[in-house]
């Protein structure tokens, strides 16, 4: 095998997936970082005297790759994660709906967590038992892909049950609405995690910050192999020659590699590969996540760690999730992090109103007065979080006309949406395509 010198554009969760690969192959690594901090659309960042993430993240125990990759450069994952069973629990305020699946084997946590569930109706229990019975009668396949919505309303499911549970899940899951949401990535959603083994469903909720979580211990473990990590560093070009690639930056331009990993965001690459891929990366239309961090007197708690909450935008009630920091690591003790997926219209507010309305959201939600309150608030809008998750989506595949020129990144053909999972899927399969080029 060719020990190739390969660059990764990107210090992403998909880059640094390609990264690890690469290095444990024998290649020599660079990986370019326009940003400080490493871990692209899943990092930490630098507010005032506060590191904050910059999103709140939860992933799921069918996070499989994520998951080896993580304990490959030397995670902790029990460590890093406050793991918990499969739940949808809302303060009493806020209809009071307890839904908790059992660590029992698959799928006697559903049909306990769904016995035992409160704030359901007998309809609305019957509907749900109905709803995923027929989705594993069609191998959660669908003929035509359609929206969520379309699929819900075609097996009777209650507007209680899409208000409280499907809503939720598929905005949290697809960052798209249910009106506009492919149904058929929903399924697979829900096959690789109702439909499977129980651990596989588990929420895991990262007790460190998203950088520390896989990035930075990636960073680590490539340059213990002997590659190069330099973050905020933009490349600027990249041009096919005889000797293979040539990358620029804004200090060294015409660095020489055997191969190039395009590990950014689909804009960043659609621009980057505009003079040299024929057919390009497509133009995709992109969702908004915004989380506001709210800081509390030391000691303030909510009941869980986590918290689902009832939206209503139109009373002022943006939030869908809140998570209790100070039960995930005691140096955040008083801060709590509200999640707002499909966030457009939120962050067409001035962030001080859109936190004031959260606050004012927390306190009647949990009966606190205090939280509407708050010490003081921050709030950080990734604005192209994830791509619109529509019907029939068409995406690309890591490979390119170039056998030495990959892609990866989130946004890429596979089962899933824009999520962890999903770039680090895409990185370790651009990895293997190297690998496959230069063993040849």
């Amino acid at each position: 095998m060719k020990h190739a010198s390969i660059a990764v554009i990107g210090g992403g969760w998909a880059g640094f997936t390609a990264a690890v690969e690469l290095a444990e192959a024998g290649h020599a690594v660079t990986v370019f970082e326009a940003a400080r901090a490493l871990g692209g659309r899943a990092r930490v960042v630098s507010v005032g005297s506060h590191s904050l993430d910059n999103g709140q993240h939860i992933l799921l125990g069918a996070y499989v790759e994520t998951l080896r990759q993580m304990e490959k450069v030397g995670v902790d994952t029990r460590q890093a994660f406050l793991r918990l069973p499969l739940q949808m629990r809302y303060p009493l305020a806020d209809d009071g709906m307890d839904f908790i699946a059992p660590r029992l084997p698959a799928p006697l946590h559903l049909l306990a967590a769904l016995l035992r569930a409160k704030g359901l109706a007998r309809e609305d229990k019957l509907a749900l038992a109905r709803f995923t019975t027929s989705a594993r009668w069609m191998d959660w396949q669908l003929h035509e892909d359609c929206s969520v919505i379309t699929l819900l309303e075609r097996f009777d499911q209650t507007e209680r049950l899409y208000r409280l549970m499907w809503r939720p899940l598929c905005i949290a899951a697809l960052n798209t609405p249910p009106e506009q949401a492919s149904a058929q990535v929903f399924l697979n959603v829900l096959r690789d995690s109702l439909g499977a083994k129980r651990s596989a469903s588990d929420m895991l909720v990262p007790r460190r910050n998203l950088s520390a979580l896989f990035p930075v211990p990636a960073a680590d473990y490539v340059q213990q192999r002997g590659g190069t990590v330099r973050s905020g560093t933009a490349v600027r070009s990249i041009a096919r020659n005889e000797q293979g690639w040539a990358l620029s930056t804004a200090t060294q331009p015409d660095q020489a590699f055997d191969g190039i990993v395009v590990a950014t965001s689909a804009s960043a690459a659609r621009t980057l590969l505009a003079d040299t891929l024929m057919d390009g990366v497509p133009d995709m239309q992109h969702e908004p996540i915004a989380t506001c961090y709210l800081r509390y007197a030391p000691g303030t708690r909510l009941e869980h760690a986590m918290h689902a909450l009832l939206d209503d935008p139109a009373q002022g009630r943006w939030g869908q999730f809140v998570f209790d920091r100070g039960q995930l690591d005691a140096e955040q003790d008083g801060l709590l992090a509200v999640v707002v997926s499909t966030a457009s219209a939120a962050g067409e507010r001035n962030q001080g109103e859109l936190a004031k309305a959260i606050a004012g959201q927390l306190a009647t939600a949990f009966a606190m007065p205090a939280l509407a309150s708050p010490l003081w608030t921050q709030v950080i809008t990734e604005k192209r979080a994830t791509f619109s998750c529509t019907p029939n989506l068409q995406r690309i595949e890591e490979r390119t006309s170039y056998p030495d020129l990959v892609l990866a990144g989130d946004y890429l053909a596979g089962p899933y949406p824009a999520t962890i999972e999903s770039a680090v899927r895409s990185g370790r399969r651009a990895a293997s395509l190297l690998i496959e080029h230069f063993s040849d």
